[in-house]
């Protein structure tokens, strides 16, 4: 059998061989923003195979999602037409290929997996060598803090490969990576840089593309707005506004906890209060893989809740359980005297037309329990269909739109319930009057909370 080299037939441009050759050197961190087209994933998969043949053991490409990673490489071809995986790996190394799990095993040992974000957290266990992160400014930013000190503790690498979607994770990470003495290698290269589509061929693409989307795919523009983004825009208004915020700890008034559930897929739970002139969201949480019977006690050990309003599917039986979601909770309630409340079904413009609304005005904790849930509310957007270069009036499912619903299923039915009403106005008589908290209490029988509102 004729000797084959790794890599296997792959021509690197320059940019891409500079990259290779940083791993090759021992290398160990890596932050790429390349534009669309240039070979991002093809280039990580080529350096993982070397990795594989040099130390045996697991390796993880990693998307956005599950399903994005098999239809964009398992199941991808390259230019010739023949499949990516066969060109990458080539079938007379390996010792096995799991359809199913998207696995390849090598004859010296070394494994190969595709993964998706989305189910990271399914991973806990594992002990990765190496993984490249595709795609890395749609996927959940908690993966990387998984398997970061699994690579630190192994002297495994990770390679971060994206174009950008707007100011978040991916671009901090692009910006930490370049600064001196970071230890990783950064590259930002444009379509206009990296050369490898024809000037005739990009002005097209260009005229027939929303502007905000080509500066982003082909320009690698992260001032460019998240195109597609459906909160966006309103959670930026809500930092600019200060309405992103440390808030007080102590609250003694009405707490609301609003969900979207599932098994395999992520659940979620957003905390709020009713305050005077408004609403807070103050806590959260999400994991993915926990029955009804697990969240109760997992949410039990959090802030109380004096309301727990589940999605409207929760009526059916989920969780792999014989009873439904509503049962467990009702049976088994994770604070005493919870009331357990179902929301309707509703149309999904409807719900996003009250997250819109309940944007415009609701505060949100600064704290790092929240980081999550900003994280992906910045994230949650509408599908783009390259066919038509239009976004589908549908969301994107991916690992933001669990919390997106939980938040969707909050605004829509407290936007319908009245926050309290603020105090009434307290005219000063003199300026030389001393008004002390107390005093406003003998005086209109505000507590000390209520006059700080």
């Amino acid at each position: 059998m004729p000797a084959i080299a790794i890599p296997n037939g792959f021509d690197a441009r320059p940019a891409q061989a500079d990259l290779m050759r940083y791993f090759d050197k021992g290398g160990k961190r890596a932050a790429v923003c390349w534009p669309r087209r240039f070979g991002k994933d093809l280039t990580a998969l080529h350096q993982t195979a070397k990795e594989m043949l040099d130390r045996p053991g697991m390796y993880f490409h990693m998307l956005p999602t599950h399903k994005q990673a098999r239809k964009v490489v398992w199941d991808g071809f390259d230019n010739q037409g023949r499949k990516t995986l066969d060109v990458v790996l080539p079938r007379e190394l390996r010792e096995d290929t799991n359809q199913t799990e998207m696995k390849i095993t090598l004859k010296n040992g070394a494994i190969w997996q595709l993964v998706g974000s989305d189910y990271y957290d399914s991973l806990v266990g594992s002990n990765p060598f190496g993984i490249v992160m595709s795609e890395a400014a749609l996927s959940d930013p908690r993966a990387w803090s998984m398997f970061r000190p699994i690579l630190a503790g192994n002297d495994g690498w990770a390679m971060h490969i994206s174009t950008p979607r707007g100011y978040n994770h991916f671009h901090d990470l692009l910006k930490m990576a370049q600064r001196d003495g970071s230890g990783w290698y950064s590259s930002h290269l444009t379509a206009l840089q990296t050369g490898h589509i024809r000037p005739e061929v990009l002005e097209q693409e260009q005229r027939e593309m929303p502007d905000e989307l080509f500066r982003q795919e082909y320009m690698t523009d992260f001032s460019a707005a998240n195109v597609g983004a459906i909160f966006g825009r309103y959670i930026e208004q809500a930092e600019k506004d200060g309405r992103i915020c440390e808030l007080d700890a102590t609250f003694d008034g009405e707490v609301w906890v609003t969900s979207d559930i599932g098994y395999r897929d992520k659940a979620s739970f957003v905390w709020w209060r009713r305050m005077r002139g408004g609403f807070e969201i103050f806590h959260y949480d999400d994991a993915s893989g926990l029955d009804a019977e697990e969240w109760s006690q997992r949410l039990g050990k959090q802030p109380r809740a004096d309301v727990l309003v589940l999605p409207h599917d929760a009526r059916v039986k989920t969780f792999q359980s014989k009873r439904s979601s509503v049962e467990v909770f009702l049976q088994q309630r994770p604070w005493a005297d919870c009331e357990v409340r179902v929301n309707e079904r509703r149309n999904k413009s409807d719900s996003i037309n009250a997250g819109r609304m309940m944007l415009r005005r609701v505060r949100i904790s600064s704290a790092e329990v929240c980081a999550p849930f900003l994280s992906a509310m910045r994230a949650y957007s509408f599908k783009y269909d390259e066919e038509t270069r239009s976004f589908s009036s549908e969301p994107d499912h991916n690992w933001a739109s669990h919390t997106a619903d939980a938040f969707m299923e909050g605004a829509a039915r407290l936007i319908e319930v009245e926050p309290p009403k603020p105090p009434p106005t307290v005219v000063i008589p003199s300026i030389d009057k001393a008004f002390t908290l107390d005093h406003l209490h003998e005086t209109v029988g505000w507590t000390a909370q209520e006059a700080r509102l």
